[in-house]
């Protein structure tokens, strides 16, 4: 998926609206801080998830980070490649990382999330 086309939550997921099913991911500024990523417990399909809310962990070699989701609504789809190989985050987590998939309610946008634009602004402050 093209970053540029994609919205960002301030805590480093992406998403992507397609209809009505949002596929999720975290970052490569994410990917990138949180390095060696040795474990991922994502959801079972079928459970809910809430905007704002935590789905799952991700462990690397420098700490625990919870998930987010950027949406609400259903798993329909979970990345279960990921179990046995984080590291396909890390090395494309724009693609083949992709985390969950979640189906949306009808109406659904993506408004409350930043474009790529914005979110590399909120990198650079960060950073600082």
């Amino acid at each position: 998926m093209d970053p540029k086309n994609l919205r960002y939550a301030s805590s480093h997921e992406w998403a992507c609206l397609d209809g009505d099913i949002c596929t999720i991911g975290i970052t490569q500024f994410a990917v990138e801080q949180l390095t060696d990523l040795v474990h991922i417990e994502l959801p079972e399909p079928g459970s809910r998830v809430s905007k704002g809310e935590s789905f799952g962990e991700i462990e690397s070699v420098k700490a625990v980070s919870d998930l987010y989701s950027p949406v609400t609504g259903e798993i329909v789809s979970v990345n279960s490649k990921l179990a046995d190989d984080p590291a396909k985050i890390s090395d494309d987590p724009y693609g083949e990382g992709w985390l969950i998939k979640v189906k949306v309610e009808p109406g659904t946008n993506l408004d409350h999330l930043m474009t790529l634009e914005e979110y590399q602004k909120q990198i650079e402050s960060e950073e600082h």
